[in-house]
């Protein structure tokens, strides 16, 4: 199934989704694009954020997406990385025997599937600004989010778990 197939899936079901990935096997180097593929389409949501910004400001574009671009494709994937240590740290404080390469799995792709409500956040930031209609589509996002990371995570502790 497609990338794309599976991000919509999991807005049926996110367990089976991640039940999925994770019966692929351990591979840093598909989590790691899963991760670069959420950061990047969370990097091009903000153009029309920016583009408004620069626009009432006066400031410059260039620098703004540079920041953007520092941002979301060399600083958050670290700062991912770090947080799904963290919560691997924390399920095996509560006696899980998941792996951490599944809890990282599942954090990146709820990164990644969520990321299409990601891009309307942009899209209502780049042509309304600030106000109740963007903060309808935050929240949105934002809960989307989390059931995809909890889900997910639960789902992967289960399934990386050595005697699974």
């Amino acid at each position: 199934m497609s990338v794309v197939m599976d991000i919509l899936a999991t807005y049926r079901g996110p367990s089976r989704v991640m039940r999925k990935l994770v019966s692929m096997g351990q591979r840093e180097d598909r989590a790691l694009a899963i991760l670069m593929m959420g950061c990047a389409t969370i990097f091009v949501a903000q153009w029309p954020r920016l583009a408004r910004q620069s626009h009432l400001t006066g400031e410059e574009l260039n620098p703004l997406l540079g920041g953007a671009l520092m941002a979301w494709l060399f600083i958050m994937p670290l700062v991912f990385y770090t947080l799904a240590l963290l919560v691997y740290f924390s399920f095996r404080a509560f006696g899980s025997q998941g792996q951490s390469w599944g809890l990282r799995l599942a954090l990146f792709w709820a990164v990644l599937a969520a990321s299409p409500l990601v891009l309307l956040d942009g899209l209502v930031a780049g042509f309304l600004g600030q106000g109740v209609p963007r903060m309808i589509v935050g929240a949105i996002w934002l809960a989307m989010f989390f059931w995809f990371w909890f889900a997910g995570s639960i789902t992967a502790a289960k399934e990386s778990a050595p005697d699974a």
